[in-house]
């Protein structure tokens, strides 16, 4: 039996159009899909792209396609589906990770990125070090120094939506239209990383997630960008092809208990029923 883990995403610090193309930058989160891969056949519960993904592994390294179906796989997660939180990320690196590591190989971050795009858009969740990602085809990976670290407090929606279905609109002219404003998000990415200043880094994700209203709005935004001036947080994320939002701050400096007394003053807590504190980590498998 083999074993591993990845993050997930409390959506993205920053994504849209950067460079001459769509790239992400996620935002790890302590909350994880953990994976075995194990003898035993196939199971009827497995998640396809799970199987998928072990399916391509096992052939990566040359094995033969029978070994497969000697083997199954069992996933505990605490992300939650269809949310914009890396959840799919999060299952098919892990077991991707722990199929090499049953068949007694190693994985690069690189050629796992590979990997992951091949089966689906991918979360820059799978690399250590904050970095810049083409998430639709892996041909761009840019790490950065590690992010300052911070709390959040992530607002989940109750709805849902697939990233198949978000990218079936044509949303490349309006991409394009903010490219100014990501190219600069991401330089103040990078200078927040170099400072460790959180405070840049929260700018850098409140760019960007302006920029994602006119792809796909947030319910009560400007009450949220409100709350982001009234308490000098850092500032506020988004899932920028889901719907949860993150509000980025420090436990140590802000009154997280105000903060959500607020949030049930504003009745943000009607179209977010549900709040976690959570905390930035560093990305990567486990």
């Amino acid at each position: 039996m083999a074993e591993a883990r990845c993050p997930a995403s409390c959506g993205e610090f920053i994504q849209g159009w950067i460079s001459g193309s769509e790239k992400l930058v996620s935002c790890p989160i302590d909350w994880f899909s953990t994976v075995e891969v194990r003898d035993g056949a196939k199971k009827p519960t497995e998640r396809p792209r799970m199987r998928q993904m072990l399916e391509q592994v096992v052939a990566y390294f040359g094995y033969p396609a029978a070994l497969s179906e000697s083997l199954s796989t069992a996933l505990e997660s605490t992300i939650p589906v269809g949310k914009g939180l890396a959840s799919s990320t999060a299952d098919i690196a892990a077991t991707a990770v722990a199929t090499a590591r049953y068949l007694g190989e190693t994985l690069s971050e690189s050629t796992l990125a590979a990997l992951c795009v091949n089966i689906e858009p991918t979360d820059s969740t799978i690399f250590v070090l904050p970095t810049l990602f083409s998430h639709l085809n892996a041909q761009t990976q840019f790490s950065c120094q590690a992010a300052p670290a911070m709390d959040i407090l992530l607002l989940e929606s109750d709805t849902t939506i697939l990233t198949e279905d978000y990218r079936r609109h044509q949303r490349e002219s309006a991409l394009i239209s903010h490219a100014a404003v990501l190219d600069d998000a991401w330089l103040r990415l990078q200078q927040s990383c170099r400072m460790q200043d959180p405070r840049l880094l929260g700018e850098a994700a409140t760019q960007s997630a302006i920029a994602s209203q006119a792809l796909l709005p947030k319910p009560m935004f400007s009450q949220l960008l409100a709350l982001v001036e009234e308490f000098d947080l850092f500032g506020v994320n988004v899932a920028h092809s889901g719907s949860a939002v993150g509000l980025m701050l420090d436990t140590s400096k802000h009154d997280v208990g105000k903060l959500l007394w607020q949030i049930n003053q504003f009745a943000i807590d009607v179209p977010y029923p549900q709040q976690h504190l959570v905390k930035t980590i560093e990305g990567g498998v486990r």
